[in-house]
């Protein structure tokens, strides 16, 4: 079991989404911060909220996780200021609107620089220190597309894929060494998070129209919040849980890939299609009540 009181943690993308709601949660349960993120404004924000509601402390540091030299940068300023820091969490990530061929591979690269190699150059930076401590967790955020893989998502789902497998592989190899540091991948399903509006879209996307669907689609089956995500991945950390499902879709989308592994789509496209359908309609409704 890994204890939250009296923990220290190091959160990338702490200023929205997940990485936010994780911070502050954590503070709440008696866990020193070290949140980063490139956007500073709303990193400070984050963090003036978490000094509202917990006297916790809290270090805030700029991070760009595409940069390597940044990433270690920040493990060696959180650690001098959290000398006891245990826990890491590889929470920012990016996503990119588009088939394959819309997009290029400069944009892919640009993806998988933050989603995947993100985690990698996180989880190197922090492990000695992890490694010292008597009990220490890595949460890496996957995502449900780590696990199924839609249409329209391939540069998305190829680094979340990418995470489970590096995440799993390197929980065996710290099991095999008895290592203290233990390894959750999370794989969170419809979050109501940013993700899709602060999208890129692929050199090839002219069609604005599909932007807008593909937002509208997403706000339409994102059903879980930030809050609940984050209580769900502290209970996941002190269970020592390999992996973490968030949300009922996550649940029935992981059964659905086990039973159907190379047809789950169909199913998949229809199960999406109505539910979409049926929340757009009752938000149409409540909104001409």
């Amino acid at each position: 079991m890994t204890a939250i009181p009296g923990s220290a943690a190091a959160v990338t993308g702490a200023a929205s989404g997940i990485g936010r709601a994780l911070a502050h949660e954590l503070a709440l349960r008696g866990c020193d911060l070290a949140i980063a993120d490139r956007d500073e404004a709303g990193l400070q924000a984050a963090a003036a909220e978490i000094a509202k509601a917990s006297p916790r402390k809290v270090t805030v540091h700029r991070l760009d996780v595409s940069e390597p030299d940044q990433i270690t940068a920040f493990a060696e300023a959180a650690v001098a200021a959290h000398p006891s820091l245990n826990i890491v969490v590889n929470n920012a990530g990016v996503a990119l609107l588009g088939e394959f061929g819309e997009f290029d591979q400069a944009q892919m690269e640009w993806l998988f620089n933050i989603n995947f190699w993100g985690v990698v150059h996180g989880t190197r930076a922090f492990l000695p220190q992890l490694s010292r401590q008597r009990e220490a967790h890595i949460v890496n955020i996957s995502s449900i597309f780590g696990i199924i893989a839609p249409p329209g998502q391939s540069a998305y789902c190829a680094a979340k894929f990418a995470v489970r497998g590096f995440s799993e592989s390197l929980r065996h190899e710290l099991a095999v060494a008895n290592s203290p540091v233990r390894l959750s991948v999370v794989h969170p399903g419809g979050v109501a998070t940013s993700i899709a509006r602060n999208s890129r879209a692929g050199t090839g996307v002219t069609d604005n129209a599909r932007r807008a669907e593909s937002i509208e689609r997403f706000d339409a089956l994102a059903r879980t919040t930030p809050t609940a995500a984050a209580q769900r991945i502290i209970a996941g950390i002190e269970k020592n849980q390999p992996r973490i499902l968030i949300g009922k879709d996550a649940y029935f989308m992981d059964l659905l890939q086990r039973f159907r592994p190379a047809t789950y789509w169909k199913t998949m496209q229809r199960m999406m299609e109505k539910t979409a359908a049926r929340r757009i309609a009752r938000d149409a409704a409540r909104a001409s009540q």
